[in-house]
C-alpha cells in the first residue's frame, strides 16, 4: 500500500502456482490480485483462478477477512454473500469489477475529541465489569499461560512488556467516568506500562497461584487492562502469565500481544529497542470511525438503522430461554463456575463432513451449526433454537495489527421444524447464516438495547448456547523469547467461567497436504446447571449424530439415532420393563371405523367399551390436536412419551 492507501503495484509479490494451485493461472491484473489474497489468507503458497475459496479450506471467519483485504487493495465493496455466490478467484474478478468503487468510509487516523467515547463493544465490557464488581457478573478475562525453560532475563521481559504497551494505545487505556458515562483515557510513559510482578511459587504452589492469578479482576477505572506475573519455579523454570479485560483485547489481539512481545524481548535482550514502525491507527480512532460508519438509528438511511430492521424481523417470536435438559434449576443469579466436556470426531468422519459442505455449498460452521441445533431439537428445546458466535469484526485491513475489542456476537436463529433432511437443514441455515453475515455491523450490545428482551442475571440475553469453530492451523508455538524453550500452559478448569449455558469450541485439524485430520473441541458448561456426566452424553450424542449425517445428509431429523445401543438397551428394555401379572382381566377392542385397532387387558375395561365410545374419540381426537398444535410439535408417526395415573385418559392418549 502506499502512503494514501492506494494499491502500490510496484510492490505486489508475483504470485507462485505451484503448490496447491489448480486449474488455469490467473488471466487479468484484478485475478492475479485476488490469486494472492486468496493465499495470503488461506496461508497456501498459491491459488488458481478456478479455485473455490471453501474447496480449499476456507470458513466465515476467514471469508470476512478475505473481504475486508479485497475491500482495501482492491477499493471494492463486496460481502459475504458475494464471496458465497462467486467462490472462484475468477468469478469474484467478476464481482468486483461490478462493485469497484463502492468502498466506505476509511478507517484512519482522526482527530480526538476533549471527550473519546468508548466503543459500542467496549461499553457492554464497561457495564459488565461494574456488574462483577457488584458480585453479579462474570469476569471477562483472557488468559494467557506460557512455560518458559531456561533463565529468563527479567528486566528485558519488563522493557519488553512496556514496548508493547506504547505501541498499542488500547493496553494503556483505563476508563473513568463521569455521572455514570465512561470515557477513554489514554495513558503516556510510565503510567501505561504494566508492572512485571515476578513471584518464587515452586513447583507444589504453582497449581494455587496460576488460577488466582488468572480469576482477579480489574479495576477498569483506575488499573491498565492487562498485567504480567512471572511465576519462578525454579532458576531455569518459570511460568509467565498474562491477563488482560476484554474490553481491551480480543483473541487476535492476544496473537499480536504475543507477536510484539517476541519481537520487543529479543531486542531488549540485545540491548537495543524494537525497530517497528508506530501504529498509523490506533483503537480510539476506531471507536470514533465506528460511530461515523453506522450512523445514528434514528436516521432511517443510515446503516445501523437498516440492519436493525433485519435482525427486529430475523429475531421476531425467538424464545427467550432454551429449553435445556438441566440437572439443576436455573437460580437467581449464576455463580459463572464452569465444566468442560471433550468432543472428538475422526478423520474419516471429518473428510466425509468436508464433502457434505461441498455439496451444500456450506462451510463446516454451518454444518456444525445444523448438527448442534439437531441434537438440541431432539433434547427437547423445541424447533427453534437461537445459537450464538462471535465474529471478528475487523472488516477493514488497519484493523489487522491493531490491539483491541472488535469482536462482536451473531445470533444465528435455526429452523428445525417440519422434520426436514439434514441436506435441508443446511440450506436452511446457510441462507440464515449468510443474512446474518451481511448484517453483522450491528454491536450485539445495540441489539439488545433494541429488542429488549426479557433481563435476567441467571442467564445470557437473546442465547444461552454459544458455537465456534476455527480451521486455522495452530501453531506450534504460541511466541517465540529469545533464549528461552516456550510451551503453552493450560488455565484449571477453576480459572475458567462459563459465560453461557453452554459453548461448544471445535477446531478443524488438517495434515500437511491439506487433508482432514479429525474434529476436536470441547463443551463448557455451567457448573451451576449441568452434571459433567449429562455433558459427556451430550458430547456423545452430537459425535454419533455427525457420524450419520456423514454417512447420509439425506437422513430427516426425527431418523437420526443419538442414543448408543447400551442407552437404547437401558431405555426402551430395562426401564420400560413394567409388565405385571393382573388376574381377572378381560380383553377388549376399539375399533372405530380405523380410529384406534389396538387390543387392551384392563379390569375397567367394560366401562370404556359400554359407555363412553363416542366421548372417547372426540378425547383421543382433542389429544392429538393438542399435541400437534402446542410446543411439543408432535407430528405424525412421532413417537412421544406419556405419564399418569391409571384412568379412562390412559385409552385418550393410546388411541
Amino acid at each position: 500500500m502506499t502512503r494514501n492507501g492506494k494499491l502500490d503495484r510496484a510492490a505486489l509479490p508475483a504470485p507462485d502456482l505451484a503448490g496447491r494451485a489448480s486449474g488455469r493461472g490467473p488471466a487479468t491484473p484484478a485475478e492475479e490480485v485476488l490469486c494472492g489474497l486468496f493465499a495470503e489468507v488461506l496461508g497456501l503458497a498459491s491459488v488458481g483462478a478456478e479455485d473455490s475459496f471453501f474447496d480449499l479450506g476456507g470458513d466465515s471467519l476467514l471469508a470476512m477477512r478475505l473481504i475486508a483485504r479485497i475491500r482495501s487493495v482492491l477499493d471494492a465493496e463486496v460481502g459475504i454473500r458475494d464471496l458465497f455466490g462467486a467462490p472462484t478467484v475468477a468469478e469474484m474478478a467478476r464481482a468486483v469489477r461490478e462493485e469497484q468503487g463502492g468502498k466506505r468510509t476509511a478507517l484512519v487516523a482522526r482527530e480526538r475529541p476533549a471527550v473519546v467515547p468508548l466503543s459500542f463493544a467496549q461499553r457492554r465490557m464497561w457495564f459488565l465489569n461494574r456488574l462483577e464488581e457488584a458480585g453479579a457478573g462474570a469476569g471477562y478475562t483472557v488468559p494467557l499461560a506460557l512455560r518458559l525453560a531456561g533463565e529468563v532475563d527479567v528486566p528485558a521481559l519488563q522493557a519488553a512488556l512496556g514496548d508493547v504497551a506504547d505501541r498499542h494505545e488500547s493496553l494503556r487505556t483505563v476508563f473513568p467516568d463521569a455521572d455514570g458515562e465512561p470515557r477513554q483515557e489514554i495513558l503516556a510513559g510510565a503510567p501505561g506500562r504494566p508492572r512485571l510482578v515476578v513471584s518464587e511459587v515452586g513447583e507444589a504452589g504453582l497449581a494455587g497461584a496460576q488460577p488466582g492469578e488468572m480469576s482477579r479482576g480489574f479495576d477498569l477505572a483506575r488499573e491498565l487492562p492487562w498485567r504480567a506475573r512471572l511465576l519462578t519455579v525454579a532458576p531455569d523454570e518459570s511460568v509467565l502469565v498474562v491477563v488482560a479485560h476484554h474490553i481491551a483485547v480480543d483473541g487476535w489481539s492476544m496473537g499480536l500481544i504475543t507477536r510484539d512481545l517476541g519481537v520487543a524481548y529479543g531486542a531488549r535482550v540485545r540491548g537495543e529497542a524494537p525497530g517497528w514502525a508506530p501504529m498509523p491507527v490506533q483503537y480510539a480512532d476506531y471507536a470514533l470511525w465506528q460511530r461515523e460508519v453506522l450512523g445514528d438509528p434514528d436516521d432511517p438511511g443510515s446503516v445501523v438503522s437498516a440492519q436493525l430492521a433485519h435482525w427486529r424481523d430475523a429475531l421476531r417470536g425467538m424464545p427467550d430461554e432454551l429449553v435445556l435438559p438441566l440437572d439443576r434449576p436455573r437460580t437467581a443469579a449464576a455463580s459463572f463456575r464452569a465444566g468442560v466436556a471433550p468432543v472428538q470426531v475422526d478423520a474419516g468422519v471429518h473428510a466425509r463432513l468436508v464433502e457434505v459442505a461441498q455439496r451444500g455449498g456450506v462451510t463446516m460452521f454451518m454444518v456444525a451449526q445444523a448438527a448442534l441445533a439437531v441434537l438440541l431439537s431432539r433434547m427437547g428445546t423445541g424447533t427453534d433454537v437461537p445459537l450464538g458466535t462471535p465474529v471478528a469484526g475487523r472488516g477493514d485491513a488497519a484493523m489487522e495489527d491493531m490491539v483491541g475489542f472488535f469482536l462482536n456476537t451473531l445470533v444465528l436463529r435455526t429452523d428445525v421444524s417440519g422434520d426436514p433432511t439434514f441436506a435441508e437443514l443446511l440450506a436452511r441455515v446457510r441462507e440464515t447464516d449468510l443474512a446474518a453475515f451481511a448484517h453483522q455491523d450491528v454491536p450485539f450490545e445495540r441489539l439488545v438495547e433494541d429488542l429488549n428482551p426479557a433481563r435476567s442475571l441467571a442467564r445470557h440475553p437473546l442465547f444461552q448456547v454459544a458455537l465456534t469453530l476455527q480451521n486455522v492451523p495452530e501453531a506450534g508455538v504460541l511466541v517465540e523469547l529469545a533464549g528461552l524453550d516456550v510451551r503453552p500452559f493450560a488455565a484449571p478448569t477453576e480459572a475458567m467461567a462459563a459465560r453461557f449455558d453452554l459453548s461448544l469450541a471445535l477446531t478443524e485439524h488438517r495434515d500437511d497436504d491439506g487433508v482432514p485430520a479429525g474434529i476436536s473441541g470441547q463443551f463448557e458448561f455451567a457448573a451451576d446447571l449441568f452434571d459433567e456426566s449429562t455433558v459427556r452424553a451430550l458430547s456423545d450424542r452430537l459425535v454419533r449424530l455427525l457420524e450419520q449425517v456423514a454417512a447420509d445428509p439425506r437422513a430427516r431429523v426425527r431418523d437420526l439415532e443419538l442414543l448408543s445401543p447400551e442407552e437404547w438397551r437401558r431405555v426402551v428394555r430395562d426401564w420400560n420393563d413394567t409388565s405385571r401379572p393382573v388376574a381377572d382381566a378381560s380383553w377388549w377392542s376399539c375399533s372405530r371405523s380405523g380410529w384406534c385397532g389396538r387390543r387392551m387387558r384392563w379390569r375397567w375395561s367394560r366401562t370404556v367399551w359400554c359407555g363412553r365410545n363416542g366421548e372417547l374419540n372426540a378425547r383421543a381426537n382433542g389429544v392429538a390436536r393438542g399435541l400437534g398444535r402446542r410446543v411439543w410439535c408432535v407430528g405424525r408417526w412421532w413417537v412421544c412419551g406419556w405419564s399418569g395415573r391409571r384412568s379412562w385418559w390412559r385409552c385418550c392418549w393410546v388411541c
